[in-house]
């Protein structure tokens, strides 16, 4: 049954301008409609500018994954771009069949790939080979129908901008801003490939992830250490593996098997819908009505239900590479929705951010490292609170590591001031309004909080949350969790080598693909 729910907030918020701090009214319509197959549709009417941010996330990550499979949500968002029935070919009656001997014969070279496995028979090497080149042939072949990109640059003769997609841990995501006037191209566009995708060129493509998770895993410092990171500190939950996947893995993963994930977790029933900007909610969802009401709801995906044993002692690992050496410590940390997660969303912010911050000020300021950052995750499932830094010579590892310790454990037993909790008052105040202004990053904010935690409406419930922590529950909570009992530390040790390597930066939170 169709139902619209149109939401009037309006918020007393304080906006830092140059001329100082005055008081104004800020009024978030939002309009909930859901379609009969589950589709959730939200929408924020801007006038702004004539200009609309798309974003379509669906709730299925690496979390939904299993071993043997790992890497499939981050190969599924890259085949997405492939096209379907209708765009990307222009001939798919004669494509079909050649897709089809493709699929037949990667199922011969996995099952000859699986025999040079096995301890007793190694497999025939040459006939790997031979299918190898059969596969790439036909592949030849198939391209001759293929109309490349054409997904891609359809959006961008109509003016589009930013249009990409990410895959991390919780979510999946495609997002793109058009003209106003496009409107009815993006709810065609997308529900076809909802509807309709074919993954062409899919062995070639996953050549590429391969290659992707070489070069920015294996070949890089940051990403070898967070990856050997997570599978200390997870020995059940599936956050233990990389986005991005194991080598192993990607190798072997099938189209079919590509495609059986898609139909599992790409139902309307399991995505959100965010359109937010000059847009009228009646023709959005009439659009979305039309578009994307005829696709058929599935079986609800099945939940995680392995949950991580609480962790009993410190772990420890070491990571040897040809590059300066980085220090990485995360301890369990409840996920979002958690009355404990926004204190320790306060925690990270008064430990890390700014020039004011504690790990600067007695740490970066007595040259101890070049950096030192903490992060609180906002996740689906308990997580890591992390902290990472990178010693500054001739410094080591050990000694930035006690000097961390010492102000974790200053959380425990002295309040935080006053003033340190008015600051940190008054930059969630403005980050809070800075992303509030882009069109983008509000529909990043509301599909998020609806994905996670069941409902939008926590992006200000949250606010709220941040906004009223204590100093007694800062210590409270410091004492629960970053404790060494609970702790996981992995370490880069520097190992010679003539192989030049290029650092990469962490992100805020472990790494999307």
């Amino acid at each position: 049954m169709r139902k619209a729910l149109e939401i009037l907030i309006a918020l007393g918020i304080l906006l830092v301008m140059a001329s100082g701090l005055f008081a104004e009214k800020m009024r978030l319509n939002v309009v909930e409609h859901d379609l009969e197959n589950g589709m959730k549709i939200l929408i924020l009417e801007r006038h702004t500018s004539p200009v609309v941010s798309f974003y379509l996330r669906f709730k299925v990550g690496s979390v939904d994954e299993h071993p043997g499979i790992t890497g499939i949500a981050h190969l599924c968002e890259h085949m997405m771009f492939k096209g379907t029935k209708n765009v990307g070919t222009w001939n798919y009656g004669a494509e079909a069949p050649l897709l089809n001997e493709i699929d037949s014969l990667a199922h011969q070279w996995r099952r000859e790939m699986e025999c040079t496995k096995h301890p007793l028979y190694r497999g025939d090497t040459p006939r790997l080979e031979e299918l190898r080149q059969e596969i790439a042939e036909v592949q030849q072949e198939e391209r001759g129908y293929i109309i490349k990109d054409e997904l891609w640059e359809t959006y961008m003769k109509n003016g589009g901008i930013r249009l990409n997609a990410s895959t991390g841990n919780d979510g999946t995501q495609y997002y793109v801003s058009l003209p106003a006037s496009r409107l009815e191209l993006w709810a065609y566009l997308e529900s076809d490939r909802m509807a309709n995708p074919i993954f062409r060129e899919f062995y070639s493509e996953r050549d590429v992830v391969n290659e992707e998770r070489r070069l920015r895993t294996d070949d890089q410092p940051w990403g070898k250490l967070w990856e050997e990171f997570y599978a200390a500190a997870f020995t059940a939950h599936p956050y233990s593996w990389p986005v991005v996947g194991w080598a192993t893995d990607i190798q072997m993963i099938l189209r079919e098997d590509v495609e059986r994930f898609f139909r599992t977790y790409y139902a309307p029933n399991n995505t959100i819908a965010v359109v937010v900007g000059d847009v009228n909610p009646e023709r959005v969802i009439d659009l979305c009505e039309r578009y994307f009401g005829p696709i058929p709801p599935q079986e609800p995906p099945p939940p995680v239900i392995t949950e991580e044993p609480p962790q009993t002692g410190e772990r420890r690992v070491n990571v040897q590479f040809d590059a300066e050496p980085i220090v990485a410590i995360g301890y369990h940390v409840p996920g979002g929705g958690d009355p404990d997660q926004p204190v320790l969303e306060v925690i990270a912010s008064l430990l890390s951010r700014g020039k004011t911050s504690r790990f600067y000020k007695n740490i970066v300021e007595r040259k101890l490292a070049t950096s030192v950052n903490a992060y609180a995750p906002f996740s689906r499932y308990p997580e890591l609170f992390t902290v990472t830094a990178t010693p500054l010579k001739p410094h080591s590892t050990q000694e930035v590591e006690e000097a961390i310790y010492v102000e974790l454990e200053k959380l425990k037993t002295e309040p935080v001031s006053e003033w340190e909790l008015e600051k940190f008052a008054n930059q969630l105040e403005a980050n809070f309004i800075r992303g509030m202004k882009s069109n983008m990053g509000m529909a990043w904010r509301l599909g998020n909080y609806q994905a996670l935690v069941g409902d939008w409406r926590h992006l200000l419930r949250h606010k709220k949350e941040l906004g009223a922590v204590t100093p007694e529950e800062i210590m409270r909570v410091a004492k629960r969790y970053l404790n060494d009992s609970n702790r996981t530390v992995a370490t880069l040790v520097k190992k010679e080598s003539k192989k030049k390597i290029t650092r990469v930066k962490p992100e805020s939170s472990r790494p999307y693909y």
